[in-house]
Formats: C-alpha cells, sequence, structure tokens
C-alpha cells in the first residue's frame, strides 16, 4: 500500500553505498521503516538530521521487503540546538525512547503530539523539568502510567516536608509530586531523572526484555 504522511525521523542507518534505511514516528501510520534512495548524496544528507520532520511518501515494493521512502524536509527542527550539547541530546534520546517502545505501523497521535510539544519545550527556562513531564507523558502513552503520590509518605525532614516512599525511604522530589513545587536546584532535577530513569528501566525495559538508551545515559552525564 502506498501512502502520503508527515513525520519525525527518529534514526538512520546507512544500507549500502546510495541509500538508508530510516526510520520515522509520523502522524497517521505510526513508526514506519523503509529505504531512502540517494540519501548520501549532498542534497540530502545536509537535512536528514534526527529530529527533524518531513514529507513522506511510501512506495511498497513487489518483492515486499522494505518499502521505498521519498522524503522532503518539512520543518528544520534539530540543527538549531546543534551547538546546544543538553538540548541536543535531548532530542536524540527522545526519539530513540519513541524507537524503543513503538511497534510499526501503529497510529498513536498522542505521541505524534507529545513530539511537537518537544521543540516547544525545550525552548523555555525550565525545560529540564517540562521534559521530564514530557518523559512520563510518553510512557503513560504507551501504557506506562505513574502516580508517584500512590508510593509515597509525608516526612518532616530537617523542617522541610518530603516525599518519602516508604517501602526504601527514597526520597522523591517535590515536584514528581506537585507540579506546583518548583525544583530547588539542579541537584533536584537530577534526582527526578534518576528516579524516572529507575521506573522505565524496572517496569518498561527489563520486563520488555530491551536495552536501556544509552542515549539517556549520555543526555543525564551532561546534568551532572
Amino acid at each position: 500500500m502506498n501512502w502520503q504522511d508527515k513525520g519525525y525521523l527518529l534514526s538512520l542507518n546507512k544500507y549500502n553505498e546510495n541509500s538508508s534505511i530510516a526510520e520515522f514516528f509520523t502522524e497517521n501510520n505510526g513508526k514506519v521503516i523503509g529505504v531512502i534512495f540517494g540519501s548520501t548524496s549532498k542534497k540530502i544528507k545536509s537535512y536528514l538530521l534526527i529530529g527533524n520532520k518531513f514529507h513522506l511518501n511510501s512506495k511498497r515494493r513487489e518483492d515486499g521487503r522494505l518499502s521505498y521512502l521519498k522524503v522532503e524536509i518539512d520543518e528544520i527542527k534539530t540543527p538549531v540546538y546543534l551547538e546546544n550539547k543538553k538540548k541536543l541530546f535531548c532530542i536524540i534520546y527522545c526519539m530513540n525512547l519513541i524507537k524503543i517502545l513503538t511497534v510499526e505501523n501503529e497510529s498513536n497521535m498522542e505521541i505524534y503530539s507529545l513530539l511537537g510539544k518537544l521543540f516547544k519545550i525545550i525552548d523555555l527556562d525550565n525545560w529540564l523539568v517540562e521534559f521530564l513531564y514530557l518523559e512520563l507523558n510518553i510512557l503513560k502513552s504507551i501504557g506506562y502510567d505513574i502516580n508517584f503520590k500512590d508510593y509515597v509518605v509525608n516526612k518532616n525532614i530537617n523542617g522541610q516536608t518530603k516525599y518519602v516512599v516508604d517501602s526504601n525511604q527514597k526520597i522523591i522530589p517535590n515536584f514528581l509530586i506537585d507540579k506546583k513545587n518548583i525544583p530547588e536546584n539542579i541537584k533536584d532535577i537530577y534526582s527526578g531523572y534518576s528516579i524516572v530513569g529507575d521506573f522505565l528501566d524496572k517496569t518498561i525495559i527489563k520486563p520488555n526484555n530491551k536495552r536501556f538508551p544509552s542515549s539517556r545515559n549520555d543526555f543525564i552525564n551532561l546534568l551532572k
């Protein structure tokens, strides 16, 4: 079946001398995989960057193998952040996460909308916190919702109210319980990312026999 759609580039791998295998997350078809011929040419190569948004034309091959994809740039996204390592790695991780957690040809408008939202929130002053909320929403959109408030008790620690997991006494940053709370420092934000990463690993990655995305570690290491 041939189709046209719009989508964000999730991954790109060399197929042969003149072509690549690409994965996109599209508006109407979900995650799709296909071959892009001429992807090594200067004209196309310059904008085939993970995170950019494209017009896609898919043509089914007669042998039933990977479809051919003809691509045209729709919105240049990633190059804007090439000089900002934290934001660039954030984009790469987000695309990698969706590549790992989604299946082919299954539409999910919520994920598609969240990808569009990504490029709005990373321009905010508090983008690190907003991206963590977005990450949780991505997990929720594939069926893995968590309400941290269900697992904590209030404790007074050094005159401050803290949310503590009763089973292991781990402190959950206040902003993960109530969005009205503002993280006091980067240490609190890093702690939030650590807790969400632990949830991702133990609840989703390992039970589904997937490999934890190293791109997340690359991104988080920049926050230290």
